[in-house]
């Protein structure tokens, strides 16, 4: 698979990653089995980048990984976690002490003495722009703690506030077909500071796959139902803040759209009209825009994982295609959600 400088850290990873938030919690249930046949299927796939966070299942995502990396060392996978969301939503929680302490957790929970990345998870936004915030990330760095850190943020602000500081590797952000605001600024910003760009939320909470339908149901304790309005968090995070009706038409037609002979560039090689899957064509997308370092959808099975992991083996869309996408974009969402993030 084809690898990316991952930002300020100096390393490469996969331009496909796995998102590690539903083998952890709020997807419905994942047993470790599966956990661990997911994550075995991705790196057998190529992919050498796993996201995860202290908060998922209050580090059973962690946890899985750990045991995963004990069973499995040499396969130079690197492994970015999030700290900050264990705690009350203030600023004044962000200081050293408590970077110390979330980062030993995740360290005992990965079973690694450093981290190879940790991101600041969505907080609260003064803390974007706090002095001493850096200089505790920068301590740890200097006491090996972690290699590197990023931030993970929930608006093009934050993400240009991360951006403009000298420590920052990498911005973690929601970006897809039906998310286009970071290619305004963001992408670009990122490029020219040589900061990486993770990329969340890939297919708008499985829209993207073009499986779902309104007579659709998600369990009681998956974020697709019990945060469709922002009743839990960020509201942003589940199909990234599109009104689910909106979406699923929006879906069907972006379906359409990849699936029109000449949808993917017929200068490149392959047969990506006949063997694509939407969700493929959507990571795709995701991929080839300028300022993308790798882009980390979620894998509920082997087969979701070994998927995902081919789209990085698709031709480039055809301008065309890529032409009618915006057109979608701009006739569903930018009015109700491109000024919100």
């Amino acid at each position: 698979m084809e690898k990316r400088v991952f930002g300020k850290t100096g390393s490469a990873v996969s331009v496909i990653g796995l998102g590690t938030w539903q083998l952890g919690a709020d997807w419905g249930s994942v047993t470790e089995s599966d956990a661990l046949a997911v994550l075995s299927a991705a790196v057998g796939s190529g992919v050498t980048f796993f996201d995860t966070a202290d908060v998922y299942g209050d580090g059973r995502s962690e946890r899985i990984i750990g045991r995963f990396l004990a069973d499995n060392a040499g396969q130079g996978v690197v492994v970015a976690t999030k700290m900050g969301r264990r705690e009350a939503q203030v600023p004044e929680n962000f200081t050293l002490a408590n970077f110390r302490a979330w980062t030993d957790r995740s360290r005992v929970n990965l079973g690694v003495d450093r981290l190879d990345l940790v991101q600041l998870h969505c907080p609260p936004t003064p803390v974007f722009y706090s002095d001493a915030v850096y200089d505790a990330l920068d301590t740890l760095v200097a006491e090996e703690r972690i290699a590197a850190y990023g931030v993970s943020v929930e608006t093009c602000e934050e993400a240009l506030a991360a951006i403009a500081r000298p420590g920052v590797a990498t911005v973690q952000i929601i970006f897809n077909a039906f998310r286009r605001k970071p290619l305004d600024q963001v992408l670009p910003a990122a490029s020219a500071a040589g900061v990486g760009i993770i990329v969340r939320v890939p297919l708008a909470s499985g829209l993207l796959s073009g499986r779902y339908t309104m007579d659709t149901v998600f369990a009681a304790d998956d974020h697709r139902n019990y945060n469709r309005h922002g009743e839990a968090f960020d509201v942003g995070e589940t199909f990234s803040g599109v009104d689910y009706p909106t979406g699923v038409q929006a879906a069907a037609e972006f379906a359409a759209i990849v699936a029109e002979p000449g949808a993917f560039d017929a200068s490149a090689a392959g047969d990506a009209d006949e063997a694509m899957t939407t969700a493929q064509a959507a990571l795709r997308w995701v991929t080839q825009q300028p300022g993308v370092t790798t882009v980390i959808p979620g894998a509920r099975n082997p087969k979701q994982a070994r998927q995902n992991a081919a789209a990085a083996s698709l031709p480039p869309l055809s301008e065309h295609a890529l032409g009618q996408i915006e057109d979608l974009y701009d006739k569903y969402f930018r009015a109700e959600i491109h000024s919100r993030w």
